[in-house]
């Protein structure tokens, strides 16, 4: 048996990326039951082994366009979107049915591009699965093709899949297709193609062996796959191609089988707290009492009671500067609220929130996952 490797035994919060060919037949459109039945007993054991599990599923458009009838072959774009619309409820129906074998909840999540870019409803996101992970659900997330126009002509999840483990900090990627890895051809018509089982750095080199490996049903191909390893190699997070045409694919490539690991050199939070320090133009800044800066020098989230004062004009996920009371700054963080709100709740308990705005929102102002603090005062990366 193959080393099992450290990437994996060590990922605490994965991203299952399922191709179209993996989940339909390509002749039919039928839905694949026995092997999504496969997937539901790999993800359950590897949720009881402490693991935190995403999938995000392609699917929707393939089965719809079998249920409505729709000829084999390129379609129009409002045929795509009525084909995405059937599709979508017909994927949920079935990850459902298969994963309550193992008393799993999965829940549906429509996201677009935009949704994992345009930081207010980043958080938003966010937020609502790391919930759902919290409780012990598996969020199955499907590209929002009934809406999302742009999307359906881009036509690939691998980049999808990749910036939602971005988003929420996933220590490994995995990529199930109907390639076993990365080559160095493509391997229906290159002979002397080879896999490449680590890659450390994406190279030219590593680029122009790229090849269109897609389907007709799965619509990215190997390029796809490499953009998706950039995503994740510079979010701090692993990403593996394996192969799905098996059943049972997650226990295949945990017991060591064919694959290709593309390596990041930092972890997710590290990651994260760089892009939140160094990467966003800041839209305002807080300036926060002693009490506070105590607290989030001991890792805690920065809430409306401790803060004295809100400058600027920012709107909720921007980013601003976090001062003290001599106006150094001491961090950079994400604010969960706008410059309006903000400043008709700070100095108040969060309980108090409710009847200082009219509605419930978040406890905190800035969470603790969303800042990243200068060295000097401590949690900074």
């Amino acid at each position: 048996m193959a080393t099992v490797r450290k990437e994996w035994n060590d990922a605490e919060r994965l991203v299952v990326k399922i191709g179209s060919s993996l989940l339909a037949d390509t002749r039919t459109g039928e839905l694949k039951w026995d092997w999504l039945a496969s997937l539901a007993d790999d993800v359950a054991a590897v949720m009881r082994q402490g693991k935190q599990v995403i999938i995000v599923s392609s699917g929707a458009i393939a089965l719809g366009r079998k249920a409505l009838g729709l000829p084999r072959g390129a379609l129009k774009l409002e045929d795509s979107q009525a084909a995405a619309s059937v599709g979508q409820v017909d994927l949920a129906h079935a990850y459902e049915e298969c994963f309550k074998a193992h008393g799993i909840v999965t829940a549906q999540v429509l996201l677009t591009l935009g949704d994992t870019e345009e930081r207010r409803r980043y958080l938003n996101a966010r937020s609502t699965m790391e919930t759902l992970l919290r409780l012990g659900a598996v969020p199955v997330v499907n590209e929002n093709d009934t809406v999302a126009t742009s999307e359906i002509r881009y036509g690939d999840n691998d980049r999808l899949a990749a910036r939602v483990a971005s988003m929420m900090s996933c220590d490994c990627l995995v990529l199930l297709s109907d390639v076993d890895g990365f080559y160095t051809g493509i391997p229906d018509q290159d002979a002397h193609a080879e896999l490449v089982p680590e890659i450390s750095d994406i190279t030219p080199e590593i680029e122009a062996m790229a090849g269109d490996t897609g389907t007709e049903l799965s619509r990215g191909g190997m390029v796809t796959k490499i953009e998706a390893a950039k995503i994740a190699i510079d979010a701090g997070t692993h990403m593996v191609i394996a192969s799905g045409k098996v059943e049972n694919p997650l226990a295949r490539l945990a017991n060591g089988g064919m694959c290709s690991w593309f390596f990041a050199r930092t972890d997710p939070d590290a990651s994260r707290k760089r892009w939140i320090a160094g990467a966003l133009e800041p839209r305002g800044a807080v300036v926060i009492d002693d009490g506070a800066a105590a607290a989030l020098r001991a890792g805690k989230s920065l809430l409306p009671a401790g803060v004295s004062a809100v400058e600027g004009h920012f709107d909720r996920g921007d980013a601003v500067v976090i001062r003290d009371g001599n106006g150094r700054e001491i961090g950079r963080g994400l604010s969960a609220y706008s410059k309006t709100d903000a400043a008709l709740i700070i100095g108040h308990k969060s309980r108090d929130i409710l009847e200082r705005l009219g509605y419930r929102g978040r406890d905190e102002l800035i969470h603790r996952d969303d800042m990243a603090l200068k060295k000097s005062i401590g949690n900074s990366d």
